[in-house]
C-alpha cells in the first residue's frame, strides 16, 4: 500500500503538469484545501497534489523511508485508512491554527506532508529505537546513526516545525497536527491492543521507565530490590502496630493469591501481583518453582528489569538447586541484550558455562561470551 500511495502521488503530479504550469493550476484549484471555505473532498484531495518536482520528491522520499515499516505493522487496508485520516487531521489542525492566528486563512494548501507527518509519528511510536543513518556536512561530509526517537522529536518536530518557521509557504501547523495525530492515535491503539507491539516500541519503553522508577523509589527508601537487602536501620519493637499487622495480612493475602493463580496457570496476573508483593516487602521469597515461573513470565512479557530481579532473587535463595545454570544463562543474555551491562553479563555467563550440561545451551553461552569479549 505504501508503494501504491507513492505511485498515485507521482501519477497525479504528472497529470497535473502535463498541460503546463498555468493550466495545471486552474485544473487543481478546486482540489486544493482552502482553509477559509473548505469543501469536504478537499480534506483528501489536497494531500495528493504537489506544487513542484522537489516538493513531490521530498515528500515521497520520507514516505518511502518511514512508510514501509508502518505499513507492515498496520496492514494494507489499516495503513490506507490511517494515511488518509492523517491527511484529514492535518488539514483540520491547519484550519484551526489559521483561524486562530488569521495569517494563512485565505492561502490554499496542497501536499502530502501532513499525512506523511502522521506516518512519521506512527513510526516514532512503533520503532523508536531504530537507528537511522543520516548524512551531515560541517567542514567535511560524514554519516552518523541516530535513534529514530531523537531524530524525529528533536530535528523533525521541534527544530524543523517549531523553531525554524521562516518559510512563508510551508504549512507548519499541518505538519505538527499530523505528528500529533500519528503519535497519539497509534499509541492509543497500541495500549488497547489493536496494533501489535513488541518490547522495543514506545509503549514498552514507557512501561519499562515506570518500572525502573518504581525500583529507584524503593532503592531510595533503603531497599535493594535485586539483592533483597534493606540498608536502613530498622528499630524493632516487641509490640506490632496496627499498621504492621495490616501489612503482614496484606503480604499473606498477596502470597496466597499468587500461588492460587500459578496453580490455575494464570501467570500474567500472578506476575502483576508479585510486583505488588515486593512493593510491600522486597525480601519475600516464593517457593523455588513459583519464583522461577514468575521470572520466566516476566521474560516472556519483555519486562527485562523485573525478570532479572526475579532470576537474581532465585539465585540468592535457591542458587544451589537445579536450573541455576539456566538462570545464570538467562541473566547473562538479559544484561547483554536488553539491560546493557557487559560486566554483569560476562560474570553470569562465565558462571553459567561451567554449570550447564545441555550442549545447545552451553554453546549459546560460549558464543555470547565470545561476542561480548570480541
Amino acid at each position: 500500500m505504501n508503494y501504491a500511495l507513492i505511485v498515485v502521488n507521482v501519477i497525479i503530479f504528472i497529470l497535473m503538469y502535463a498541460s503546463g504550469a498555468k493550466a495545471s493550476q486552474k485544473w487543481a484549484d478546486i482540489y486544493m484545501l482552502t482553509p477559509a471555505y473548505p469543501f469536504l473532498w478537499q480534506f483528501i484531495t489536497y494531500a495528493f497534489l504537489h506544487g513542484s518536482l522537489m516538493h513531490l520528491l521530498g515528500n515521497m522520499f520520507f514516505l518511502y523511508l518511514f512508510g514501509n515499516n508502518v505499513n507492515d505493522r498496520l496492514g494494507h487496508i489499516g495503513y490506507l485508512i490511517f494515511y488518509l485520516a492523517g491527511g484529514v487531521f492535518s488539514a483540520l489542525g491547519h484550519i484551526l491554527a489559521a483561524s486562530l492566528f488569521g495569517n494563512t486563512i485565505a492561502t490554499p494548501v496542497l501536499g502530502a506532508s501532513g499525512a506523511i507527518s502522521a506516518v512519521i509519528g506512527a513510526y516514532l511510536v512503533l520503532y523508536p529505537q531504530t537507528l537511522i543513518t543520516i548524512v551531515y556536512w560541517l567542514f567535511f561530509i560524514g554519516t552518523m546513526e541516530i535513534p529514530a526517537i531523537y531524530l524525529i522529536i528533536i530535528k523533525m518536530i521541534f527544530f524543523d516545525n517549531i523553531i525554524s518557521r521562516s518559510a512563508a509557504n510551508v504549512a507548519y501547523d499541518a505538519h505538527l497536527s499530523g505528528y500529533a495525530f500519528g503519535i497519539i492515535s497509534i499509541l492509543l491503539l497500541r495500549i488497547i491492543g489493536l496494533v501489535e507491539g513488541d518490547q522495543f516500541d514506545l509503549w514498552s519503553m514507557i512501561k519499562r521507565w515506570r518500572h525502573r522508577n518504581l525500583y529507584r523509589n524503593m532503592t531510595a527508601e533503603g531497599i535493594d530490590p535485586y539483592a533483597g537487602k534493606i540498608s536502613k536501620k530498622i528499630e524493632v519493637t516487641e509490640v506490632k502496630t496496627e499498621e504492621q499487622k495490616l501489612a503482614e495480612e496484606r503480604i499473606a493475602s498477596l502470597r496466597q493469591q499468587i500461588m492460587t493463580l500459578i496453580t490455575q496457570g494464570n501467570l500474567a496476573q500472578a506476575a502483576d501481583l508479585y510486583l505488588e508483593l515486593i512493593k510491600e516487602d522486597v525480601v519475600q521469597p516464593l517457593p523455588k518453582q513459583s519464583l522461577l515461573d514468575i521470572a520466566n513470565q516476566f521474560m516472556s512479557m519483555g519486562k527485562w528489569a523485573e525478570s532479572a530481579a526475579a532470576y537474581e532473587k532465585y539465585l540468592s535463595f535457591y542458587g544451589g538447586y537445579e536450573y541455576s545454570g539456566q538462570v545464570l544463562l538467562m541473566l547473562g543474555i538479559i544484561y547483554a541484550r536488553y539491560l546493557p551491562d557487559k560486566e554483569k553479563s560476562l560474570n553470569y555467563l562465565k558462571k553459567a558455562v561451567v554449570k550447564l550440561n545441555d550442549p545447545g545451551q552451553k554453546k549459546m553461552c560460549e558464543d555470547e561470551i565470545k561476542r561480548l569479549e570480541s
